[in-house]
């Protein structure tokens, strides 16, 4: 089916609107935001505090929450507000989302301007994001009772879901824009593309645990961690018990071994991408693939880059310019892995079908 350009604009309003909302969730993270606002209230939580009342109503409340009894113990008003701000925020825009995506989807239903294929696909976007917003509140509620963070598990998977719900998102406005039409049979980078974007999925779980740990405040220096590469604590028998892996604030070990896990990973999925994406340019296709495979290499140089200025400037707190980018090009990266997958099918035509054109 041919999407109409008003269906094609509104399905890449939507990623960008999606993209938003998980850079806004990663300020909130990483500024320690997210228990500013200790109720979920779909409804009456739409409007921010007016007077002077109900903002110390708020205020009243957030005191009573383990975060600022062992955190911000003394925290003012004015910097209360400005966490509120950032969770506030990402609250409301997710309701402006909720209204851009719902109301247009059922009025293109109407009109038949969108086939089976997309409602169902678009389905599943709906469900997810319902399902990241219920994961969020149970993410907010970890830190309400003994915590003074986020469980770094319950954030792990709230971003996960988020992602999810992109990405079917990001599918869809693929097909919504005809790429469909542009793909090519090619089993053997589709299997890379399948492989690469496996790698990356896994790598991005590590990077959650990794900032909902705040990790990198345990190990901020590289290529090392503190002067080894393999800390100390992890070579303890002692070290590797349940314990320490749920109570992962009060002991070193798993602050370590996300370490170990996400850096080492992290070389092989750019080695990976890196291959995959000059892979690509062996073949003679249309411009728009090597686009993106030039993106992919950008944005793994990028992306390496962020990740060690995260680490070195990670000196009481984590550098919110460095960690919010860091996670902004992972979603790229998402993406054009994602594009990669779409744009080559598994073979249907006798093999060797480029085989005459491949580029030694």
């Amino acid at each position: 089916m041919n999407y109409n350009k008003y269906v094609r604009y509104w399905l890449l309003s939507g990623c960008i609107l999606l993209f938003f909302q998980i850079f806004i969730g990663g300020v909130t993270r990483i500024t320690g935001s997210g228990l500013s606002i200790t109720k979920w209230e779909i409804i009456t939580g739409t409007l921010p505090p007016f007077s002077e009342e109900a903002w110390q109503h708020e205020f009243g409340l957030y005191k009573e929450t383990p975060q600022y009894s062992k955190i911000n113990q003394g925290m003012t008003l004015s910097k209360f507000k400005f966490i509120y701000f950032w969770e506030y925020f990402h609250r409301l825009w997710a309701r402006l989302m909720g209204f851009v995506f719902i109301f247009p989807f059922i009025f293109f239903i109407l009109k038949k301007w969108i086939d089976k294929w997309m409602i169902t696909q678009l389905c599943f976007v709906i469900f997810w994001a319902m399902m990241a917003a219920v994961f969020g509140w149970i993410m907010v509620a970890s830190g309400l009772v003994d915590r003074p963070w986020v469980n770094a598990y319950k954030l792990s998977l709230h971003l996960g879901i988020a992602l999810m719900t992109l990405s079917f998102l990001v599918w869809g406005t693929y097909r919504g824009f005809g790429l469909n039409k542009l793909s090519v049979n090619q089993s053997k980078l589709h299997r890379l593309a399948f492989w690469f974007l496996l790698a990356l999925i896994l790598q991005i779980f590590f990077g959650a645990i990794v900032s909902g740990m705040r990790a990198a405040l345990y190990y901020p220096s590289w290529p090392d961690l503190n002067g080894s590469y393999i800390p100390e604590v992890l070579l303890l028998g002692e070290s590797w018990n349940i314990e320490n892996l749920v109570d992962y604030d009060k002991d070193a070990f798993m602050p370590a071994l996300i370490h170990v896990l996400h850096r080492n990973w992290g070389y092989f999925v750019y080695a990976f991408g890196m291959y995959l994406a000059f892979k690509v340019f062996r073949y003679p296709l249309r411009r728009i693939f090597y686009v993106f495979n030039i993106g992919l290499i950008i944005a793994l140089n990028l992306q390496v880059l962020l990740g060690i200025l995260t680490l070195v400037f990670s000196k009481a707190t984590i550098p919110l310019f460095y960690g919010i980018m860091h996670q902004a090009v992972a979603i790229f990266i998402l993406c054009i892995a994602l594009f990669n997958l779409y744009a080559f099918k598994l073979r249907v035509k006798p093999e060797g079908e480029f085989s005459s054109n491949r580029r030694e």
